[in-house]
């Protein structure tokens, strides 16, 4: 008999084979434009109105908050995208009453507590503890800058969440985090989780103003 732990990693590397393969089919697709820089909040000091100067900070935070690895986990449906062109997700999976999958294929079936190399250079399959998709009122995907923002100061539609946890989950939480991490194959977001953390307190502290778009 072959040992529980052994299946498991056969039918994980055999759903990355398949993901690859669908993966490589789709190579000619657009890909979103992506930025390894990231502004200090220093260098925003030179504006002198707080307000424009926090939709200017907030427009920075847009490239994190926009980047794939954060909008393909924040879907507008309850099915979540991958890779840089933020196709929808194979194997098809559904959000599930927790965020964590449906019974019959729950995140956790290929999404261990990091993530795993195919070796090679054949990429690698993400994972964190514990990974899961952002409940639906978090819903990112297709909304605006503008739009975005004013979901991350409504406590309704952030997890009920103050501005001053909010600052203290981009700066310090670990799936978060992963977006800086993101495992051979896929581009991270640009600059640091520690950096992102820094722009959200200084957007804060210059009154949390939104981009109209």
């Amino acid at each position: 008999m072959i040992p529980k732990a052994n299946r498991k990693l056969s039918f994980v590397v055999a759903i990355a084979t398949a993901v690859t393969s669908l993966i490589n089919m789709g190579a000619g697709q657009q890909i979103f434009a992506i930025s390894a820089e990231l502004a200090t909040p220093a260098e925003f000091e030179s504006i002198s109105d707080k307000s424009e100067r926090a939709i200017a900070i907030f427009n920075e935070m847009g490239k994190v908050l926009q980047h794939p690895r954060c909008i393909n986990c924040h879907p507008r449906t309850d099915r979540p995208n991958q890779g840089d062109n933020m196709r929808p997700h194979i194997p098809p999976v559904a959000r599930g009453p927790d965020g964590l999958g449906k019974p019959a294929m729950r995140c956790t079936t290929c999404h261990g507590e990091k993530n795993f190399s195919f070796g090679g250079d054949r990429g690698s399959l993400p994972g964190h503890d514990v990974w899961h998709l952002a409940p639906a009122s978090m819903a990112w995907e297709d909304r605006s800058l503008g739009e975005i923002c004013e979901q991350l100061k409504d406590p309704a539609r952030n997890g009920g969440r103050t501005l001053a946890e909010l600052q203290e989950h981009n700066a310090e939480d670990g799936l978060v985090g992963w977006g800086w991490s993101p495992g051979e194959g896929r581009e991270a977001v640009p600059g640091s989780q520690e950096l992102f953390g820094a722009l959200t307190a200084a957007w804060i502290e210059n009154g949390a103003h939104c981009p109209d778009s």
